[in-house]
């Protein structure tokens, strides 16, 4: 006979509790990219240069939610869960920058096919985009740090804490506090 208390979750909680953690990716990888999206287009609108690539920063939040999931459930950073916790943060703020760069290149090349350019002629907008990739993945990977910085977080202290922290009020927080200290 098994404790139900211990019983692992079925499946239709596993994709639900999936399913909640990739669009919760989703909504903080598109709104970081969608920021930074709005900021080149106020810069270039300075130079009466339209930018409207918001579709981009959707497309590239839902690749690369997906793409930090699968390296969850691939254990890339898990011969590092015995580190102190700003190693597997910056480790991992650092692997999926890699992965920006990866589809910031995919994505210039994109750029370059509707023009009538050829897969060479999108590398070559690659590289005359050299600079302002650099400069986005150096931006990227220190947004990526508070990201991965919640997530071992609450690997280590569980999720459910940590939101119990952020959304409680100070003065509920103090007294629950002072109660579980006394246990």
């Amino acid at each position: 006979m098994s404790d139900p208390a211990i019983e692992k979750p079925g499946w239709k909680d596993r994709v639900g509790h999936e399913l909640a953690e990739y669009w919760i990716n989703v909504a903080y990888l598109f709104v970081f990219f969608g920021v930074f999206t709005m900021y080149r287009r106020l810069v270039l609108a300075a130079y009466n240069i339209s930018y409207f690539h918001y579709g981009y920063a959707f497309f590239k939040a839902l690749v690369l939610a997906k793409i930090v999931m699968i390296g969850d459930s691939l254990g890339l950073a898990r011969q590092l869960q015995e580190k102190p916790l700003i190693v597997t943060t910056l480790y991992n703020a650092i692997l999926f920058a890699v992965w920006v760069i990866f589809f910031s290149a995919i994505e210039h090349v994109a750029d370059g096919l509707p023009h009538g350019k050829s897969l060479d002629g999108g590398f070559h907008l690659v590289g005359a985009h050299l600079y302002e990739l650099l400069a986005g993945v150096l931006v990227v990977f220190f947004a990526f740090i508070p990201f991965f910085a919640f997530k071992e977080l609450g690997r280590v202290v569980g999720a459910r804490n940590i939101a119990w922290l952020f959304f409680r009020k100070r003065t509920a927080l103090k007294s629950e506090l002072s109660i579980r200290k006394a246990e």
